[in-house]
């Protein structure tokens, strides 16, 4: 059975995927992880979880459409061209109405 070691290099920090150990049965597997990513003292603390108990998300609706959140950022400019549009409307508008009261 394969398992999956996390390792914590000091207390504290964050655990990251260390590498995989191929063993028969957990105690096996303790043992193997053990001697790969602890005898060296280079980790103070590991998980070691089965392969099978792992599940994978695949999938992530963009429910709310908030690109701001993403690290390349988002584009604007569709945004800006769509408010000067709108505000150029909205000024059309306002002068088509003042000038319709004038004739009045």
């Amino acid at each position: 059975m394969i398992y999956e070691v996390f390792r914590q290099e000091r207390k504290g920090q964050p655990f990251a995927h260390a590498g995989s150990v191929t063993a028969p049965d957990e105690r096996f597997a303790e043992i193997y992880a053990r001697e790969q990513y602890g005898r060296r003292q280079e980790s103070t603390a590991l998980w070691l979880v089965p392969r099978r108990a792992l599940r994978e998300i695949d999938e992530f609706p963009d429910e709310f459409d908030l690109k701001y959140r993403r690290v390349d950022g988002y584009s604007i400019k569709a945004r800006l061209k769509e408010a000067r549009a709108a505000a150029e409307n909205a000024g059309r508008l306002r002068g088509a109405v003042s000038a319709g009261e004038k004739s009045t």
